[in-house]
């Protein structure tokens, strides 16, 4: 079995709260924690932005993966939401049998 950490960025707490909770309430993910507080500097329509958001760290397996990014961007307000998956190339036996009950 394969896993993801999949990595989303966030306006607001109401905004991760709700993509978190149903994320893993439909057993697309196994655990998402809500990073507070980090500063986000980027580039969008031509201009360097720079905004105050929230880092969603979830961890899922890779076959979930289309299914949780389908319900990030019905879920999420941005045109854009970052929806990054990095492989989990190794870990703990008992974390990733965990991750794979």
């Amino acid at each position: 079995m394969e896993f993801y950490v999949v990595l989303v960025t966030v306006p607001d707490i109401q905004t991760g709260n709700t993509i978190a909770d149903a994320l893993v309430s439909e057993g697309l993910a196994k655990c998402a924690n809500i990073v507070s507080d980090i500063k986000s500097i980027f580039h969008w329509e031509g201009h360097v932005q720079q905004e105050s958001e929230l880092l969603l760290i979830i961890k899922a397996k890779k076959a979930n993966f289309p299914a949780l990014m389908s319900k990030v961007k019905e879920l999420h307000p941005y045109t854009v939401p970052e929806i990054i998956a990095l492989p989990i190339v190794d870990g703990s036996e008992e974390y990733l049998g965990w991750l794979n009950s």
